[in-house]
Order: C-alpha cells, then structure tokens, then sequence
C-alpha cells in the first residue's frame, strides 16, 4: 500500500522552449531597409518630373525662341527691295541663271567667299544668299558703290578705275599673249603685277582671300568707250589659279554671247573648264595651279572661237 501512495503523490513537470523577443540589431536593420526604400522611390519620383518639365520648358523656349527670331537684315532687305521692285525696267538676269549662280554658293560645305564684278539688280539677292559668308562687290562708279553702301550697312564694296576700252580688245589680248610667261602669267600676285589686263589697286586683303565663287557681270561692256570685261575675266582667272589652297573656284561671265566676254573668256578662263552655258551665263570651274607656279599656263587645250555665241545679242544691250 506504502508503494502505490508513492506513485501517487509523483508530479510531472514539462519544460516549454521560449522564443525570445527580437533584438534592437534587427529591428534597426529593418528601419533602414523601408527608410532606403521609401527614399530611392521619392528620388526615382523627383528625376523623373524634373526632367519631363525641363524638356517641356526647353521645347517652350525653342519653339518661342524660333517664333521670335528675325530673318537676316541682308535677307529681309532682299525680300523688300524685290518686292518693290518688281515692275522695274532694269535688265535682270534670266531665272535660270540666277539658279545656276545660287546653286554653287548654296552647295558649298563652308560659307563662301564670293567675289562679285558689277553692281546690279542682283546685287541685294546676292549678299542675301550668302550672309553667312562673305561677298564683296567691286564696281566702276563710285557714285554707285558709295550709295550701296549707305543703304545697306554691313556689305563690302569698292569703287575700280578701268583704264581700258572695249574697242582696246584686239591689241590687249595680243599683248597678254606675249606676256604670257612674264607680267601676264596666270599665277602671281594681282597687287604687284604689270599686265595691262590686271587689276592692281584693289584693298591688298582682296588678293590674299581664296574666292570660291567669282561672277563677272561688269563693268558696262556694251558700247566701243566702254570699259569691258577684259581685265575683270584676266583677273578673276588670276585669282583662281593663284589659290594656295589648291581648290576649286566657281568662275560666272554674264553675257557670255557678246564677242568680248566669248574670246577673253575662251582665252583666260578656257573652254576645258566650262562647265556648263545658262542662257548667256558661263559657268567655269578653275583649280588652283599655285603649286605649279611658273609652269601653270591658262589653257592646256586652246581651240579658237570654240566657245557658243548668240547671235540675236544686239550690240546696245545694257548688262
């Protein structure tokens, strides 16, 4: 009996296995984690409303910026002058010729230099197509140069003296032929040369620029006392093969139909350099020869009188 009240009065004890509360360490490491998320969603936010307002912004300013800004003054005086001159007398130069004179300065990589003999009703157009590089006019009448330049701020002209005459032509292509190897040659420098063709007494940074396109449409070539084109085609020939560079330069002869500017421009500028005839414009195109110096001649190929004429041009015409 003493043995069953024994196991009776035994007790069982259990023991449980606690988990214990998280520490501080990773309560802390959580914080940071939402903290690092919540900021880079508030950064990811903020870039990506700056940016779509600044390039709304910068599209506003262009946009305003292209509406506000004004033609070129060489542009917007074209435009007015044209307009308002559009029922005037004056003999302008064929739509086609225009074309082809535009397209070599508009093609070119660079701005060019272009060169210009003549002051005429083109004149305004061609400083307009050509404002961002440089053109400048030469003109026998000072009258004329001076009153261009007075109401048209900005452009480049200067006045020539011509001391030659149309009906000199005979006796001086015969001498520039002669001379040909000496004050006559086809490279030298224009400022120092003795030919009676060459025009000497222009500013001295007018020989020293590389022209890239040159368009003799003066002086007034049509009447025996007439200064003629001879000494312009003589040296816009000069100045093409005397480039340093050694590049190309886009030769134009106006009138190209009459008998003076048809034998100097066959002579001087050559038949195997003609690109092209527009209506009675000439387009040459003549490579610089400076590196050949004396050796350089004007025309490896001189056919005579082979250049095309035009009979219906009548002696009277003006430029």
């Amino acid at each position: 009996m003493k043995n069953n009240n024994n196991n009776s009065n035994t007790k069982l004890i259990l023991f449980h296995k606690q988990t214990p509360p998280p520490t501080n360490a990773t309560s802390h490491r959580l914080c940071l984690f939402f903290l690092f998320l919540l900021f880079s969603t508030l950064l990811f936010t903020w870039t990506l409303l700056t940016t779509v307002i600044s390039s709304a912004a910068s599209s506003s300013a262009s946009a305003s910026s292209a509406a506000a800004s004004p033609l070129p003054p060489s542009v917007t005086k074209a435009l007015l002058h044209y307009a308002a001159a559009s029922n005037s007398t004056a003999k302008p130069m064929s739509s086609a010729e225009i074309a082809a004179v535009s397209g070599a300065l508009l093609r070119r990589p660079r701005p060019p230099n272009f060169l210009i003999f003549g002051l005429t009703h083109e004149s305004l157009l061609w400083a307009a197509l050509n404002h961002r590089g440089r053109t400048v006019f030469l003109d026998e009448n000072e009258y004329a140069v001076s009153n261009f330049e007075a109401s048209n701020p900005g452009v480049e002209a200067y006045d020539v003296q011509f001391t030659t005459k149309v009906s000199e032509h005979p006796m001086l292509l015969a001498q520039a032929r002669t001379q040909a190897r000496s004050d006559c040659r086809p490279v030298q420098n224009l400022l120092f040369s003795e030919c009676r063709l060459a025009i000497n007494d222009l500013p001295n940074h007018i020989y020293q620029v590389a022209w890239d396109v040159i368009l003799v449409d003066g002086p007034r070539g049509y009447f025996p006392a007439a200064p003629g084109r001879m000494s312009p085609i003589f040296t816009a020939a000069v100045l093409a093969r005397s480039r340093n560079d050694g590049g190309e330069t886009h030769v134009f002869v106006h009138d190209l139909g009459r008998a003076v500017e048809r034998v100097f421009s066959e002579e001087f500028l050559c038949r195997e350099n003609l690109v092209r005839m527009v209506d009675s414009l000439g387009h040459f195109v003549v490579a610089g020869e400076a590196r050949n110096g004396e050796k350089a001649v004007f025309c490896r190929n001189l056919v005579s009188s082979s250049l095309p004429s035009s009979e219906d041009v009548e002696e009277d015409e003006e430029d």
